[in-house]
């Protein structure tokens, strides 16, 4: 669907190569600790002039939760020099998945997140949204309470629970049971988006696997990735009716584009989907 920049650490570079195929894929070795590029690439971003510019927020492993970090701190720099797109090192502690925008001016965070005192301390709700608002050139900034409560590693990131369909309209993760640790907060994050003025549709589905112990883990159909003319999306496999049904609608959601189930339990049970794994370039 689109080119492909695959970042490998430099040790495992021959294993990735001999995995991937050479059309339409650049591989490029830098020193990294973990795998989710959304939390630790760049944020690239249409400057109002023309031109792309790379906001490099600062990364420390989801609140210090994680370590070492230090090679995830700098793959940021390292792709934007590799692109040789200008960048702007941003002195705010933030993850690219703790963010949704709609293209439009309208940025969506959790102040789960954002507020939490592992990642910017000194700073206050109002200075951390004028802060993110400024470097990613967002108008305005709707604060939902809290992500899912499976989603403890991030913190809530708002990339399992919104998206934005086209601007001013956003898909909302839901669940259709009272009783659903989730129940509370999805339902206060459906009136802060209705009372934002953003239109919501919801997805209730939501497709669990489990750990060998027999935990749950939550694999999100909300963390899929918009492609040039498809939506690739993570799906459970646990239950192929389930897994249909959300695909269709997302479908119905995206006319034009194809709509891809990927095999996501693997990448949920290391604490992230589709959306956690890449991160987009725009064109030039």
């Amino acid at each position: 669907f689109e080119p492909v920049l695959l970042v490998a650490d430099p040790s495992q570079e021959d294993d990735a190569r001999s995995r991937v195929p050479a059309e339409n894929v650049e591989l490029l070795p830098l020193p990294i600790d973990d795998s989710w590029m959304r939390d630790s690439g760049p944020i690239i971003v249409t400057a109002p002039g023309g031109g792309r510019v790379g906001v490099d927020f600062r990364f420390n492993a989801w609140g210090e939760s994680f370590s070492p970090y230090d090679n995830d701190a700098a793959v940021a720099a390292g792709i934007l020099e590799h692109l040789g797109i200008e960048r702007r090192e941003s002195r705010l502690v933030l993850e690219g998945g703790s963010i949704a925008v709609d293209g439009d001016g309208l940025l969506v965070t959790t102040e789960q997140c954002l507020l939490d005192p592992t990642r910017n301390p000194e700073l206050d709700r109002e200075a951390i949204g004028a802060g993110v608002g400024a470097a990613l050139g967002a108008e305005r900034v709707i604060w939902l309470g809290q992500g899912l409560v499976e989603d403890a590693d991030t913190d809530g990131h708002v990339d399992n629970i919104c998206a934005f369909v086209e601007p001013g309209r956003a898909l909302l993760q839901t669940v259709p049971d009272p009783g659903d640790p989730n129940w509370a907060g999805v339902e206060d994050n459906r009136r802060r988006l209705g009372e934002a003025g953003v239109e919501v549709v919801e997805l209730e589905l939501l497709p669990h696997t489990e750990r060998d112990s027999g935990e749950p883990v939550v694999v999100p159909y909300m963390n899929f990735y918009v492609a040039n003319g498809a939506l690739i999306v993570p799906v459970g496999g646990m239950d192929p009716d389930m897994d249909e049904e959300a695909l269709g609608r997302l479908a119905g959601l995206f006319p034009g584009r194809e709509v891809v189930g990927i095999d996501g339990r693997v990448l949920a049970l290391g604490g992230g989907g589709i959306h956690c794994i890449t991160q987009q370039i725009p064109v030039a």
